[in-house]
């Protein structure tokens, strides 16, 4: 099959690679580019732990295509953190553990940063229906949903200098 040049910013580096037109772009990120923080779970789109933004949107990468990211920026988790330092919704997570095995993580962290920019000031309900497309196993989502309004009331707080 031939392979198709692709140009993606990801995590705000410019990447060309040379990708087959069938490759999906969890397995171009993971393969390709080395960025494993994004997993493979359930193939259909259905869990969300491997939700990854593109162009401002969230997107489920295990069945979105590399080449429909020619051309896009692409944010995975691995470019949440600034500088060595927590973006809010990591540091939410880990204050009011949010987490269990983390397989589900990665995801999560990727919806929660964008729903957060869809809606900064959100209620609990809104919260629960906002991350819906996101699945978790172990943790009752209880945590999850402290952990997000942990971060959004970090996300509010005014920038110290």
């Amino acid at each position: 099959m031939a392979k198709k040049l692709i140009t993606v910013t990801v995590n705000g580096r410019q990447e060309e690679k040379a990708v087959e037109p069938r490759t999906l772009l969890i397995h171009f990120l993971r393969e390709d580019l080395n960025l494993t923080g994004a997993h493979i779970g359930c193939e259909t789109s259905h869990c969300g732990a491997c939700t990854v933004d593109v162009d401002g949107q969230s997107v489920k990468s295990c069945t979105h295509l590399a080449v429909q990211c020619d051309g896009s920026e692409v944010n995975t988790v691995e470019g949440l953190a600034s500088k060595g330092v927590l973006h809010a919704v990591q540091e939410g997570f880990y204050k009011e553990h949010g987490l269990q095995c983390g397989f589900c993580t990665p995801g999560m962290l990727m919806r929660a940063q964008r729903f957060l920019q869809e809606n900064p000031n959100p209620s609990e309900a809104e919260i629960r229906a906002g991350m819906a497309g996101n699945l978790c196993r172990c943790t009752g989502y209880q945590n999850i949903v402290k952990a997000v309004q942990y971060a959004a009331r970090k996300l509010q707080e005014p920038a110290t200098a």
